[in-house]
């Protein structure tokens, strides 16, 4: 009886912290969302902070979209975060495939050597990609900020660790029939992997969507700005630190749709990551 109600309280205990933890969590989205709905004088007037509103409002998602150019830097980054997820999936699937299938001397220390490109610093990565985009006159176009991002080593880890768990008997049969490596490839393995694809895919576009420092480097035309970009000019500018609220509304709009992505999909990114570090 005594162990009942000792385990009872501990799942209590551990409830309440979670519950608590999220509340905290939470909390700046809330408070992002509920500063968006507020009127912009009412708002300059608040002494205390008022942590709901009575008169909520539009007009501030209205201005997020006419005082600045936030629906051109919407399309920039879906420009971007499509041409650049789209592109890398053409280079990590093949790449993983030959690690994974394909047999050739000294495959095993060209794995090692390119797992080893991880522990570089993102730094000196930034550094030599901005000097051979400067050398090649890309500075200021979406060519220039995609190149540096269609492929990923722990992408081609991860689908290689996928591929890997899938029986080599498949393989052997589809050799055996005559099928070729890029049939079976497409034919037999991405359907199997399909839930870690899914993954890779949603993973690259948040991060894409995401993307700042690179972006940052890179371009300095506004034509060109990404929405990490075009909210930190906002916020930077005299009309980000003037209208808070009108502020809120972009980052909303902005954050809005990964939030759903991610809660729309998040049972296939946990399974294609579990699914990702499994083999057998």
């Amino acid at each position: 009886m005594n162990e009942r109600k000792g385990s009872a309280l501990s799942r209590t205990m551990i409830l309440v912290f979670l519950v608590v933890w999220a509340l905290i969590v939470l909390f700046p989205f809330y408070w992002m969302v509920l500063t968006s709905f507020k009127d912009t004088v009412r708002y300059m007037d608040e002494r205390v902070p008022v942590f709901f509103t009575t008169q909520p409002t539009l007009a501030n998602y209205g201005k997020a979209f006419t005082e600045v150019p936030l629906g051109r830097f919407l399309l920039n980054t879906l420009i971007f975060t499509v041409a650049t997820t789209a592109l890398m999936m053409v280079v990590i699937v093949p790449a993983a495939f030959a690690f994974a299938r394909l047999e050739f001397k000294g495959k095993n220390l060209l794995f090692a050597l390119f797992l080893s490109l991880m522990m570089i610093p993102t730094e000196l990565v930034i550094i030599t990609n901005y000097a051979t985009i400067v050398h090649w006159n890309m500075r200021n176009t979406f060519l220039g900020l995609i190149l540096p991002s269609v492929t990923s080593v722990f992408y081609i880890y991860l689908l290689k660790e996928n591929f890997e768990a899938i029986p080599d008997e498949l393989y052997n049969a589809a050799r055996v029939d005559g099928t070729s490596d890029l049939k079976y490839m497409m034919k037999v393995m991405v359907p199997i992997s399909q839930p870690t694809i899914v993954t890779i895919i949603i993973l690259k576009v948040i991060e894409c969507w995401n993307s700042y420092i690179w972006p940052r480097q890179i371009t300095d035309k506004q034509s060109f700005f990404l929405v990490s970009q075009g909210i930190q000019t906002i916020r930077e500018s005299g009309y980000g630190r003037e209208d808070i609220p009108a502020m809120m509304a972009a980052v909303v709009v902005v954050s809005v749709p990964l939030i759903v992505l991610f809660l729309v999909f998040r049972d296939k990114i946990m399974a294609g990551v579990s699914r990702g570090g499994t083999k057998g």
